[in-house]
């Protein structure tokens, strides 16, 4: 005997194509669909309402099919309560657990709608309860850091999703409207992305950047250390690479050996980056390096320079690697997390892995911007679940030069 559940979906679903992709969702994991009503609106910024009966074999598979769908925004017409259980081991979620959106979150128990406090996907719903037993409150928390005992929601009842709203109008990054932009005018996508930075910095939030050595490569560090002086790079994400070509090219003017000035090879230079490593295990840290005088200069100096913060967590490519990276990923993902607060916009630039892995953890709320020579990397992380990036493809160092300029009028490349 199959089982149903109704569910509601708003937003612009034809343009955007959305309602497609959920009937999709619904065959692909077995289910069926009827669509009883819909409200297409009446003119192009209205949005339309679509309700749906969804039937699957089981109730597992129901569960299952609903979590799927909330990635979209789908919601149950009549949620109920959500339903806990406890973990029975460290590092485990209870069976049928739910498994989390990006997108703001609400969680129905007891009779009151708790707000999850850090919307990502890919985790369990951690619910805290007092002396009484009643829930306070609910976050989200990964797999690894479970701990037996701990009460985690189960099931897609009682759970509630939104879909955040891009505002904006004119230039502003609201009129980015497609997922990726390759032929779109460079200015104008240049500026639209200064005014999303412009906007979380007025709002008093941060700037959070992932970087890859591309930045360096390019021969873009100088405006990237220009923004940074300005005030518009407030956390880095990043990897050995970036920090080390960095502090290669301020010790020695290369980047993996090639001239930055000139753009060739120089004699010596493929010892360069394991140089600079070295100088810099031999001061004991970044910060040491800067306050020593070691380090003078580049993107790290800058961030070092005005107390921003840093985050670099290594692959088993590194050599060294810097004294400041994290070796363990589960410890560099804890870092991360934990530098997510109070941001208000994301520029990732050159950079595939740690793109998708800042895109895991983001709030799909978090404006996200991902530049790149490769179309692949941009529309991978929409492609993964990170529903608010816009991608472009563009060259990553005359992207950050235009950039530069846009948000630093005195700018001048060195």
């Amino acid at each position: 005997m199959s089982v149903k559940e109704t569910v509601e979906v708003t937003g612009h679903l034809m343009d955007s194509g959305i309602l497609s992709r959920i009937l999709d969702d619904i065959r692909e994991y077995g289910g069926d669909w009827v669509i009883t009503k819909i409200d297409v609106g009446h003119e192009a910024a209205d949005q339309s309402t679509a309700w749906i009966d969804v039937t699957a074999d089981d109730d597992e598979s129901l569960q299952r099919l609903l979590m799927r769908l909330q990635t979209r925004g789908v919601n149950q017409t009549d949620p109920g309560e959500a339903t806990m259980a406890q973990a029975e081991q460290d590092g485990v979620f209870p069976d049928g657990f739910y498994s989390t959106t990006n997108l703001p979150t609400k969680v129905r128990l007891q009779g009151r709608w708790l707000e999850v406090e850090n919307p990502e996907m890919d985790c369990g719903l951690v619910v805290t309860v007092d002396d009484a037993g009643a829930p306070t409150t609910v976050r989200t928390l990964p797999m690894s850091d479970i701990r037996a005992g701990t009460w985690v929601v189960t099931g897609a009842s009682g759970i509630r999703v939104e879909v955040p709203e891009v505002e904006g109008s004119g230039e502003s990054f609201g009129f980015m409207e497609s997922d990726v932009s390759s032929e779109k005018p460079q200015a104008v996508l240049v500026r639209q992305v200064a005014d999303g930075m412009r906007e979380a910095k007025a709002a008093g939030k941060k700037v959070l950047w992932v970087g890859g050595p591309g930045v360096v490569h390019t021969g873009a560090a100088p405006a990237m250390v220009a923004m940074a002086h300005a005030g518009f790079v407030d956390i880095l994400f990043a990897g050995n690479a970036l920090a080390t070509h960095d502090i290669e090219s301020s010790l020695y003017g290369t980047s993996l050996g090639v001239d930055l000035s000139h753009g060739h090879g120089v004699e010596h230079g493929h010892e360069h980056h394991i140089r600079a490593l070295n100088t810099i295990r031999k001061a004991g840290s970044i910060k040491a390096a800067v306050d020593q005088g070691v380090l003078t200069g580049g993107i790290m100096h800058a961030l070092v320079t005005h107390e921003k913060e840093f985050v670099l967590v290594g692959s088993v490519r590194d050599d060294g690697p810097l004294p400041d990276v994290h070796t363990d990923v589960i410890d560099g993902q804890r870092a991360m997390r934990a530098a997510l607060p109070d941001v208000g916009f994301c520029l990732m630039v050159a950079t595939m892995l740690h793109s998708v892995a800042t895109g895991n953890i983001l709030p799909a709320s978090i404006p996200l911007v991902c530049v790149d020579i490769n179309p692949a990397t941009v529309t991978k992380l929409a492609d993964r679940g990170s529903s608010q990036a816009r991608g472009i493809v563009t060259d990553v160092g005359l992207f950050l030069e235009q950039l530069a300029r846009e948000l630093v009028p005195d700018y001048k490349r060195p």
